[in-house]
């Protein structure tokens, strides 16, 4: 079922970040308002519906400020939605701020790295590949040589030996797209390492946060997989670093290009 899943999902995700626009934009939403619901449901203030509401409004509609070129404007939809959900939450007021911040980061961030015409896809398709590698390449690492754990309390199953695999996958994708010509080498691979580390610690974040609330998948929804945030998870953390580094040297409109010419 993991493969299975995973054999339908990325092709759909490759083939929607290639489209961009606003077929990649309503993705991004879509996963990030599902994340979002796991989030509440995970630290236990779904129940409270106006919270809820308006985590999924402030997300929908930063969706559709992103949608039309209003970046400035979903920004606003996002601060305001923020503060809505500090005045609702009565209970867990920290935990639902820092659900939506985590989501709605994730959708701002997927979307300026996506949004360069000429360099997006492809600047969008290397943080995709080093998560993924990152991931694949852990978990084949871990299973194939074992050895001491990486930190047993937040994730029992993870080695020192599927984080430096996962890691050493990372270079090979950074190695890949250089000798194509995207980019320098050694730019490239030190973007690659620190994209591969973060996406690890993403991971680690979000096992330490359903540790927290003793909770083993944060849904079901994807089979074989658990939850949006268990299969995100690194790719938020991923995808957010890369559109600062991109932010820093492109600005908003030129995030792909800042990420990719070196």
């Amino acid at each position: 079922m993991r493969v299975l899943a995973g054999a339908v999902l990325a092709p759909l995700t490759i083939g929607l970040a290639w489209l961009g626009g606003w077929p990649w934009i309503v993705l991004v939403s879509a996963a990030t308002v599902g994340m979002v619901i796991e989030w509440l449901m995970i630290v236990g203030v779904w129940r409270h519906r106006g919270i809820a509401a308006a985590a999924i409004a402030t997300l929908l509609l930063a969706g559709l400020c992103l949608a039309i070129g209003r970046f400035e404007v979903a920004l606003g939809v996002v601060a305001a939605g923020l503060i809505a959900v500090a005045i609702l939450a009565r209970e867990g007021r920290g935990w639902a701020v820092s659900g939506l911040l985590y989501a709605a980061a994730a959708q701002l961030a997927a979307v300026v790295v996506r949004q360069d015409p000429s360099w997006g896809f492809t600047a969008l398709g290397f943080v995709l590949l080093v998560v993924w590698v990152t991931d694949i390449g852990g978990y084949f690492a871990g299973r194939g040589i074992g050895g001491p754990k990486l930190w047993v309390r937040v994730s029992p199953k993870k080695t020192w030996a599927g984080a430096v695999g996962g890691f050493a996958g990372s270079l090979a994708i950074a190695a890949g797209f250089a000798a194509s010509g995207v980019g320098r080498l050694v730019p490239m691979l030190l973007l690659a390492a620190l994209l591969s580390v973060v996406s690890q610690l993403g991971d680690l974040f979000e096992s330490a946060v359903k540790r927290r609330f003793g909770v083993k998948d944060s849904s079901n929804i994807i089979p074989g997989h658990g939850g949006l945030l268990d299969r995100l998870d690194g790719l938020v953390a991923a995808i957010v670093v890369a559109a600062v580094v991109g932010v820093i040297r492109g600005g908003v409109d030129g995030v792909g290009r800042g990420l990719m010419i070196w």
